[in-house]
């Protein structure tokens, strides 16, 4: 194999001109010929017996040539991307240069490479940061979340009303003949909760257990092709009305739940717990407007492959989500009537803003010189074990030390972003409804200490 050439063209692509010679060329083709003997059929000998020199005399000396080209071709490609010291991040195009004849052949790949990037201001930028304050509502939210968790659910002998369980047998009929999926037994339907279909957990409201009755439901146009706008009847039977007992906010309540003994100590752990999650968000969102501005501020020419590349790997992620809901992915575009192309060709805005994040924080890494000691790596080897309660030596069963080096060497760069730069507080506009409201939380609060 000889480089010829290799030129540099726009959009980070590179061409190379490849020269495989006559003896790489005839070593192509006696495995193309060990490859396809067995299918060509030569008179007076057994299938795969025919010498090469055989069936070249029969097929003419070209008849091993294409698949000998495809043969050479990989090698080849692959030891002038090494020679050339090449970081490519697609695959190329390739095109015949001239003939090929048994002295060999030469192509033309045009593949693209890691950009050249040129960094931008990363130090010093200047973004928004909200100031975190957690209200006694939100902790009151929390609480009730509580509440609900721990709440229990007891047979009452009324009329079910809204937030009650109705535990019900139910058939749909369209026309006077029951449909696919409109039957259950003993359903436990929470109403209030919308999870039918719109109209009918409000006429199971007001009836009581052993009532029997006919719901008239129309469906939405939206709905599935077979029931859409189509007017049903429900035969329903309430077989047990539930109602949710809720236990009292009070320090027996805060024991029951949690390690403290009294309401007021679970009250500003919970008030801690909110100010540590929003503390968090409020840093990733300051963290993201700068490095959405460094990102910005380089200068690359991406090649499109990388963009693509990106894209793919959004969708691949999109599948696995779903896969995650147990929705087979064929049957969630059927249903959804998505088109696969139209969601790559989607995905490419973002990916492309993806892109240009990796090539910034590389470009920083470079920059600054930035390293991760194998201490450091195992120190966060460590950290994981304990967060997600595992043996250390297993988080080395799914995680090579080379991915958490490179993670760690991401995180050093982003704090190299975020620690030089400049904190701006929201402005806030001073309305009499903000001033009120401003008023209001302060009176919340000091009723709440």
């Amino acid at each position: 194999m000889t480089v010829k050439s290799c030129e540099k063209i726009e959009k980070s692509q590179v061409v190379l001109t490849i020269e495989v010679g006559a003896a790489e060329f005839e070593a192509a083709i006696e495995k193309a010929y060990q490859k396809m003997r067995k299918k060509i059929n030569v008179p007076g000998f057994r299938p795969g017996k025919a010498p090469r020199k055989v069936i070249e005399g029969m097929y003419g000396a070209e008849v091993f040539f294409e698949e000998a080209i495809n043969i050479a071709f990989p090698d080849a490609y692959e030891a002038a991307i090494t020679e050339q010291k090449l970081n490519i991040v697609g695959y190329p195009a390739v095109e015949m240069v001239d003939e090929c004849t048994k002295e060999g052949f030469t192509f033309r790949a045009t593949t693209p490479v890691y950009p050249e990037v040129t960094l931008g201001e990363y130090k010093g930028l200047s973004a928004e940061k909200e100031e975190v304050k957690v209200l006694a509502a939100a902790v009151n939210e929390r609480l009730k979340l509580l509440q609900d968790r721990n709440s229990r659910l007891e047979s009452v002998d009324r009329a079910a009303k809204e937030g009650d369980t109705a535990v019900i047998d139910f058939e749909g009929f369209l026309d006077g003949v029951p449909f696919d999926g409109g039957k259950g037994e003993n359903h436990s339907l929470e109403l209030g909760s919308h999870s039918f279909v719109p109209g009918f957990e409000e006429q199971v409201v007001g009836m009581k257990a052993g009532e029997e009755k006919d719901l008239d439901i129309t469906f939405p146009e939206d709905y599935h092709a077979e029931l859409a706008g189509k007017a049903v009847v429900f035969k329903v039977k309430v077989n047990e009305v539930k109602a949710k007992e809720v236990p009292e906010l009070d320090d027996e309540f805060a024991k029951d739940v949690s390690e403290f003994d009294t309401l007021k100590d679970l009250k500003a752990d919970l008030k801690k717990q909110i100010t540590e999650e929003r503390q968090k968000a409020a840093d990733r969102a300051f963290e993201d407007a700068l490095m959405e501005q460094v990102a910005a501020n380089i200068t690359a020419e991406i090649p499109d492959a990388m963009v693509e590349n990106q894209a793919r790997q959004f969708l691949d992620n999109f599948k696995m989500q779903i896969a995650q809901q147990g929705i087979p992915y064929e049957q969630y575009m059927q249903m959804t009537g998505m088109d696969e192309a139209k969601l790559i060709e989607d995905a490419k805005e973002p990916a492309l803003r993806q892109v240009r994040m990796d090539l910034a924080v590389a470009a920083i890494i470079k920059a600054e010189g930035l390293e991760a000691t194998d201490e450091e790596v195992e120190a966060e080897f460590q950290k994981m074990a304990d967060q997600y309660g595992m043996d250390i030596e297993m988080v080395k069963k799914y995680l090579a030390p080379e991915q958490v080096k490179d993670q760690l060497v991401s995180q050093k760069a982003v704090a190299v972003v975020v620690d030089s730069a400049v904190v701006i507080k929201p402005e806030k506009k001073t309305t009499k409804k903000t001033t009120k409201k401003a008023e209001e939380e302060k009176a919340e609060e000091e009723k709440a200490e």
